[in-house]
């Protein structure tokens, strides 16, 4: 997805063409520097304070006199003002850096502020986890003493070197020096925001939840060691609260919800299940827990979407043959989000997987193929069935990949969670399925699922598949767009003030319909006409 350049990008190169200092003119350099760019900006900045930070005096200096008074000046564009901080030759490149600061990954893109194009691409592993799997672990080691440095530092400190080493590897891509990447844009959840910055996330997990900020202003990136230029600007996309990051409003910027006419959805299912719904005329949110085990935090060969991992599931029943695919075409490790959906969906077709999400052994009818399919891939290692989805000889790791009854009895929490998230909200304001333009799905989850396998399972509502729509990493693309546009700057300010935050926690609505949601579609089958409904006990059944 190429990012949109409707406006001003957050820095711009101006071009500069001033009459060289004679004794009839001898109005100092980097005042006749002011002058000659005030008369060029566009009538949008004209009235913004025109600035030069200490720290780029003198060497802006030299470079526009080294100049001959003629190139391009690089500027910040700020809310409040415009800083000038350097002087360039036309053929540089203006970049900046967009990152998705995720909780376990980082993912980040070099773009081009002239033109908005990809330049490079590139993703990693949060370092923090050495520090705590999930955030509220972190947030203890951070207001912890931790032996002879602060929690907080350590944290801020290791998250600054997953994105330097990302930095570099932008840079060489591209073929660029880091220090020449002249800004960045960061989305992520409130407490990564707060462990970047070195702010205490202490009162982010207690009553009344309060951050210590939820829209910083933006600052250069010397401040917190940032391995790019030291006067880059770092804009942080704000957020609402303890619960409603920057990397929501991130998504609700990607799919355009804060300006569609009709009704849409967002849904991004990370460690939680986040979903907005609404319009350009309003906005209503909420978090739940549905993501572990989508995102392999539960399941035993659960993974995240990476080389390896399972990310498609088919049973030809015809012919009782299971065909699957694997990210990069690499041997089998384990299973991702919309793998494990492909396979519960295809088992429960197949009346391997019953209406509960249990196991069922039931060799004794259909077909002569399926009794030797269900022999050869279900077993019972002692401690309950397994279903064999790749055998170890065929794997990566010379153990066999399976699925499990305690896997799939995460799957069912999740997939239920999921559906009673989105019920729950609908119904706060009176809002129902058919009445969506759009579903749009974001993240790895949204990249890689068939909504129909999700459909199947209860896990998104029975909907002409049209609805759906894949954005892929919408936290990156955000930024990216915070990057481009000062418009999308503007929006995702704004977006704040729009938004209704409902707190599933304490909703006993939410509750009930997750209960009711813990089968295969749901306990109420009329809500999933396209979906076949089997009884429990299937050995009467034809296959």
């Amino acid at each position: 997805m190429k990012p949109e350049t409707s406006s001003l990008p957050l820095v711009i190169r101006a071009p500069v063409t001033a009459e060289p200092p004679s004794l009839q003119d001898n109005i100092a350099d980097l005042d006749r520097l002011r002058t000659a760019i005030a008369r060029s900006l566009p009538p949008s900045l004209s009235e913004r304070a025109l600035c030069i930070p200490f720290q780029a005096m003198a060497g802006l200096g030299r470079r526009f006199r080294e100049a001959v008074f003629t190139g391009h000046a690089v500027l910040n564009v700020l809310r409040d003002r415009v800083e000038i901080v350097d002087f360039i030759e036309e053929s540089e490149p203006v970049a900046g850096v967009a990152l998705d600061l995720g909780t376990t990954h980082l993912e980040a893109t070099l773009v081009d502020l002239s033109s908005g194009d990809i330049l490079a691409h590139t993703h990693g592993p949060n370092r923090q986890m050495e520090y705590g799997a999930d955030i509220l672990s972190r947030i203890h080691f951070a207001t912890a003493k931790n032996m002879d440095q602060d929690g907080l530092q350590q944290l801020q400190a290791v998250v600054v070197q997953s994105i330097n080493q990302l930095i570099m590897e932008l840079a060489e891509s591209a073929g660029m020096a880091p220090e020449t990447i002249r800004a960045m844009s960061v989305s992520g959840n409130t407490t990564m925001v707060h462990l970047l910055l070195g702010l205490s996330p202490y009162h982010l997990c207690r009553e009344p939840y309060t951050p210590l900020v939820n829209s910083p202003d933006p600052f250069p990136a010397a401040e917190i060691d940032l391995q790019i230029n030291p006067l880059a600007p770092v804009w942080i996309l704000p957020s609402i609260g303890s619960y409603f990051g920057g990397d929501l409003i991130s998504g609700i910027l990607a799919g355009g919800l804060d300006q569609l006419e009709e009704t849409s959805m967002l849904i991004d299912v990370g460690t939680n299940a986040e979903v907005v719904l609404g319009s350009r005329d309003w906005l209503i949110a909420c978090a739940g827990a549905a993501g572990p085990a989508l995102e392999g935090g539960v399941a035993r060969m659960g993974m995240r979407a990476g080389p390896g991992a399972i990310e498609r599931v088919r049973l030809d029943r015809d012919n009782w043959r299971l065909d699957i695919g694997t990210i990069d075409d690499t041997p089998a490790v384990g299973i991702c989000g919309s793998g494990l959906i492909d396979l519960v969906a295809e088992l429960y077709l197949a009346r391997i997987v019953d209406l509960r999400g249990k196991l069922c052994r039931d060799t004794g009818f259909g077909s002569a193929k399926r009794q030797k399919f269900v022999r050869k891939h279900l077993v019972d290692t002692g401690d309950g069935l397994v279903f064999i989805i790749v055998p170890a000889e065929n794997s990566g790791h010379g153990s066999p990949v399976v699925l499990a009854q305690v896997d799939l009895d995460a799957m069912m929490r999740s997939k239920a969670a999921m559906y009673a998230i989105l019920t729950t909200l609908t119904s706060q304001v009176g809002v129902e399925f058919a009445d969506l333009a759009r579903i749009y799905v974001a993240g790895a989850f949204g990249k890689h699922i068939d909504p129909a396998q999700a459909i199947t399972l209860g896990m998104l509502p029975d909907l002409p598949l049209t609805t759906y729509k894949s954005i892929g990493n919408s936290s990156l693309h955000g930024a990216e767009l915070v990057l481009l546009s000062e418009e999308a700057r503007k929006r995702s300010r704004d977006i704040g003030g729009k938004i209704t935050y409902i707190e599933l926690n304490v909703n006993q609505e939410f509750m009930i319909r997750f209960s009711g949601s813990r089968f295969i579609p749901h306990t109420d089958p009329a809500l999933f006409p396209s979906v076949p409904v089997f009884r429990v006990d299937s050995s009467s059944e034809k296959a």
